[in-house]
């Protein structure tokens, strides 16, 4: 499903811990490609149905797992380079519009799997600093994870209970 501007709707995931650390997932095969979970909204599906199947499909995690803390209020949107794009779809495929999603994890961290699918998108991933994910994520999407971190930054805070004691 496409827009009229040619932007498929898709949710990003981030997930924190109570140290303040998200989790960054590395695609599968590619060694220097690290990002957090995202996917695409099928059809009819809301934001959150969204939210809570690419998070099982990627990472493993049901609802039970995490606790919705903030979503940013804009879709924030990225083009994609010429040679990633679709072209079977009307109009034409140029990125695509995400609703950014932070998530305060509840559970250990032996639930986190990433090969929970037949086709992994991720083949590992790890506990980053909050602003790690923005200086090594592919360029093309730097600046859709700066608006996400930035707007989402404020809640990140009610998660770190140690950063809440100090204050």
């Amino acid at each position: 499903m496409v827009d009229a501007d040619g932007f498929r709707p898709n949710v990003g995931i981030v997930i924190a811990n109570a140290l303040g650390q998200v989790l960054f997932a590395r695609r599968t095969g590619e060694d220097d490609a690290w990002q957090f979970p995202q996917g695409g909204i099928d059809g009819d599906e809301t934001t959150e149905a969204a939210l809570y199947r690419e998070l099982d499909e990627e990472v493993g995690l049901g609802e039970d797992c995490v606790e919705v803390v903030a979503c940013t209020k804009e879709w924030l949107r990225y083009r994609l380079p010429r040679h990633l794009r679709r072209w079977d779809s009307s109009p034409d495929f140029v990125g695509q519009k995400q609703k950014w999603f932070l998530l305060r994890m509840l559970a250990d961290d032996e639930l986190v799997r990433v090969d929970c699918c037949d086709n992994p998108e991720f083949d590992h991933w790890r506990w980053v600093s909050y602003w790690y994910p923005l200086h090594k994520v592919v360029a093309f999407k730097r600046e859709v994870y700066r608006r996400a971190l930035e707007e989402l930054a404020p809640f990140q805070r009610l998660i770190t209970p140690l950063q809440n004691a100090a204050s």
